[in-house]
């Protein structure tokens, strides 16, 4: 009886064992594959980022340049570029001067689709015809009082209303519409969503463009880039770190909380730029805890040190307008400016002006003095050319 119990029981412990043996060969053949796969995909992320690095050292300097501005346009019907390359460069190279991106104000929206489209295709043809780089097309479809696009799209409720009458899938719906609407019409970006927590210190300036509280700001906000980027339309979160009721265009913002409270309302961009927004646009403000007297987006600790390495971000970033009173009223004039947001980290420089010449020539010709901040252009260019490929404005052949 003793010699059966000890005869099952060694059976059973051979035939766990054997199993057990089984399994194990099963899952280190499964480990190797996935570690073959994951050794592959390795390769090929390193290659496609040394194509882009050739890809972009190769760029001359003046068009590495222009990829850096994202300037206003002239009426709604047909494009051409008002400056020269020997504008920036101080030649007498007469090639039209071309920016990495253009943004659309109310008087650059047409009064009809067809128009509309007309137009995008006019700088779509002008960009091919001189063999230029496309530009991304943007503009400030927010909703609410800010919805550059009332006349083509359907309405589009603000952030606000749409936190208090909307659920999470109607919200996805609706933004979803939107984004459909701009791609048919020829946009790829839009400024948009307004991620910035509702407070006493900023309701007044912002005015029905936050979605309210945190929860509510991640919520929506989260909804809202999902439904657009899914759409083929790249979000920009805005204004990082946040505003005050001093309305930047005239003045600068001046954030005077604790840097725990700091932290704390800036939590909404901590948690949305995990989602792999497109772009991430600063604020002008200064803020008294961190980095104090200088505006976020010239501010290396904000821009680079906080938004790209503590938060992970890897996407663009954006400055705000750089001839807002905000800067050029307090020591910031536009030449300033734009090398104060290159030698921060910022990718884009917005300029609502539809000239950029005058402040990229300054960036040319310190680039030509300095390798390291040629090194700093390089990089915003490398991100801006990763983004317009994945938006399909620049084919992939191009880049081996």
């Amino acid at each position: 009886m003793k010699f059966k119990s000890f005869f099952t029981a060694g059976f059973l412990l051979l035939l766990l064992t054997s199993c057990t043996d089984k399994q194990t060969k099963k899952e280190i053949k499964t480990h190797a594959a996935a570690s073959e796969l994951q050794t592959y995909i390795n390769q090929k992320k390193s290659e496609r980022e040394e194509a882009l690095s050739r890809y972009v050292s190769n760029l001359p300097l003046e068009q590495k340049i222009a990829q850096l501005f994202i300037e206003n346009l002239e009426g709604c019907t047909n494009f051409r570029s008002y400056e020269t390359v020997g504008a920036m460069t101080g030649t007498k190279d007469d090639n039209p001067l071309i920016a990495g991106g253009y943004i659309f104000f109310s008087y650059n929206i047409a009064d009809s689709r067809e128009q509309m489209q007309g137009y995008i295709k006019s700088i779509r043809d002008y960009c091919d015809t001189y063999d230029n780089i496309q530009p991304y097309l943007c503009v400030d479809q927010e909703g609410g009082w800010v919805s550059r696009l009332k006349k083509l799209n359907p309405k589009l409720p603000s952030n606000e209303k749409v936190a208090q009458d909307y659920d999470i899938r109607t919200t996805y719906q609706l933004y979803s519409e939107q984004a459909a609407g701009m791609k048919d019409l020829g946009f790829n970006m839009n400024l948009a969503p307004v991620v910035e927590v509702c407070t006493n210190d900023n309701k007044d300036f912002l005015d029905g463009r936050s979605y309210g509280n945190l929860n509510q700001v991640t919520t929506y906000g989260r909804a809202c880039l999902n439904a657009y980027e899914n759409n083929g339309i790249a979000t920009v979160l805005k204004h990082f770190p946040g505003n005050t009721n001093t309305d930047p265009h005239t003045g600068l913002p001046e954030i005077t909380l604790s840097e725990q409270a700091l932290l704390q309302s800036i939590e909404s961009f901590r948690e949305l730029v995990q989602y792999n927004p497109a772009a991430v646009l600063m604020s002008h403000a200064r803020t008294s805890a961190i980095d104090k007297g200088v505006p976020a987006c010239l501010s290396k600790v904000w821009v680079t040190d906080i938004l790209r390495n503590e938060y992970g971000y890897q996407g663009l970033i954006f400055s705000d307008d750089i001839f807002m009173g905000a800067l050029a009223d307090n020591g910031y004039p536009p030449e300033v400016a734009a090398i104060r947001a290159v030698e921060a980290g910022v990718d884009c420089i917005m300029i609502s002006e539809k000239r950029f010449a005058k402040a990229g020539k300054v960036l040319y010709n310190r680039a030509k003095e300095d390798a390291a901040f040629e090194a700093k252009i390089d990089q915003a260019v490398k991100r801006i050319i990763k983004y317009k490929l994945e938006a399909g404005l620049i084919d992939g052949q191009e880049i081996r």
